[in-house]
């Protein structure tokens, strides 16, 4: 299989080697089909701090078949075919969508479920491409995805490694090159223990691409924690208002959630380091160092002249002084001058 680059640029962000999570804001159906509902979710998307938004781009009829069976989850007497349908995104909102999410200086692109939506796409600018993970089967629409030239997102929800290969082989088929791989387990909402987090890096390793997640999980728990195993992308959906009407609405994140969440993420992001022990940072070395740390002490007054044993000595803070570990080299010692109790014992009074 051709080797795909393990790090890519969406517009002035890098995603991959080590570069920061690009936070995808996922408004899937939660734009109720109103305009300004969309419109204020883009809004919140970068008010929140999230690299991008992104929508959702089919027809029903095109996705099902009209004999397929109604999903149990999702509590509605229409077919799957007519539920999405009524859900879906007026595609001449393609335009006016990314032009607002452009004025907020935020990415806007969709996922497309048909070579349609791909043209209407690309025709309005999209930076990428994102490929559901029910459509990594669909090796055609893939590759019409990947022949644009785009930077393509794969979604590996329920993906085995034969899958997966078999998409990327897509991908380099059609002459298209940059891919990122997202973990995702394909429940509505998922419980945490099918995540499998450490699946990011062997999705990295395996194939050599950017790889994150898409997470379906409820609260920002698990995406916060997963910025942990350096992840490259992040997905989560959002919506206005989780008591909404509409399928995704009960697990995605309010506003204010998905901020917090961008926030932790940037966090665990800066607390992570480089794993080289260096001793005190330079903040610590203020008072912190000095006047937490531990060292020697009288434990009583100590004559001048008195020769020094170790029950004249004891360990308090401030840590100024002769250090615990060089005791042995003090006791034996003769004072210079009377040490009173309590005092920081340093080697000008020996």
């Amino acid at each position: 299989m051709t080797i795909l680059p393990a790090s890519f640029r969406v517009g002035d962000r890098q995603i991959g080697g080590g570069a920061p999570c690009y936070v995808i804001a996922e408004v899937g159906a939660n734009h109720n089909r109103d305009l300004d509902v969309a419109k204020a979710l883009i809004e919140a998307a970068a008010a929140a701090g999230a690299d991008a938004v992104k929508f959702q781009t089919y027809a029903g009829a095109a996705v099902y078949s009209r004999f397929t069976p109604r999903f149990q989850y999702v509590v509605d007497e229409r077919s799957p075919a007519e539920m999405l349908e009524a859900i879906a995104l007026p595609r001449e909102w393609h335009e006016p969508l990314a032009d607002h999410a452009r004025s907020l200086d935020i990415d806007w692109f969709s996922s497309p479920f048909d070579r349609h939506a791909i043209a209407e796409l690309v025709a309005v600018g999209v930076p990428m491409l994102k490929i559901a993970s029910f459509e990594l089967v669909d090796l055609p629409l893939i590759g019409a995805a990947a022949a644009t030239g785009l930077p393509v997102i794969l979604s590996t929800g329920m993906a085995a490694y034969g899958e997966i290969e078999d998409a990327l082989r897509a991908v380099t088929d059609a002459g298209g090159g940059a891919v990122a791989l997202l973990r995702c387990a394909s429940l509505y909402p998922a419980p945490p223990r099918l995540l499998n987090l450490r699946a990011i890096g062997t999705l990295r390793r395996a194939f050599g691409t950017p790889a994150g997640l898409s997470d379906h999980t409820t609260g920002i728990a698990v995406a916060t924690g997963a910025a942990a195993l350096g992840m490259d992308m992040l997905e989560k959906h959002i919506t206005l208002d989780r008591t909404m009407e509409g399928p995704d609405h009960p697990f995605a994140l309010e506003p204010d959630e998905l901020a917090a969440m961008v926030q932790g993420v940037r966090e665990v992001e800066s607390a992570m380091g480089d794993g080289v022990l260096r001793g005190p940072s330079d903040e610590e070395r203020g008072e912190m160092y000095s006047l937490g740390r531990r060292s020697v002490h009288a434990a009583t007054t100590i004559a001048a002249g008195a020769v020094i044993t170790e029950d004249m000595l004891t360990i308090k803070r401030p840590g100024y002084g002769i250090m615990a570990r060089d005791i042995p080299l003090l006791v034996g010692r003769v004072a210079r001058q009377q040490i009173a109790v309590d005092t920081t014992v340093t080697w000008d009074l020996v």
